[in-house]
């Protein structure tokens, strides 16, 4: 395990988390829909990735308190954007789906994020594109940890 308290490590964890937070930033303002707030975005997002859950899962997966859930859950629906069902076994809880206009809508929103991240890696070298394709994976794990 590396020493992460001083040294080159500790300047490897500082270059990454600042470099992830300036990207994460800029990413954000590649949004297609600005009247969705980011957290809404997340939410649908989420749903994409994992599928239907309730509002108590998406909380959970969201770092979010559930009564917060509740109202994005509600925001969401009320543009359309997902569906509440009722859940199959516990019929006090609901299952929350996202619509195909979600669906859609998350689609051109990676589209114009993933074209804008191309247009910056147009501008390193093939030795520097090899690295960030080996490191992609390893991000996505510590994205998911």
């Amino acid at each position: 395990m590396p020493d992460l308290s001083h040294g080159d490590d500790a300047a490897a964890v500082n270059a990454l988390r600042s470099a992830v937070m300036r990207l994460s930033r800029r990413l954000k303002h590649q949004r297609v829909d600005e009247s969705l707030s980011p957290t809404e975005m997340s939410v649908l997002g989420t749903l994409a990735r994992c599928g239907s859950a309730t509002p108590g899962e998406l909380a959970r997966k969201e770092h979010v308190q559930p009564p917060s859930m509740t109202r994005i859950v509600a925001l969401l629906e009320a543009k359309g954007l997902v569906r509440l069902e009722p859940h199959p076994e516990d019929r006090r809880q609901k299952v929350v789906t996202s619509t195909e206009q979600a669906e859609a809508m998350l689609e051109e929103s990676r589209r114009k994020r993933n074209a804008w991240l191309a247009s910056l890696v147009e501008n390193l070298d093939e030795d520097e594109w090899a690295k960030i394709r080996a490191a992609a994976p390893v991000l996505e794990k510590l994205a998911h940890l």
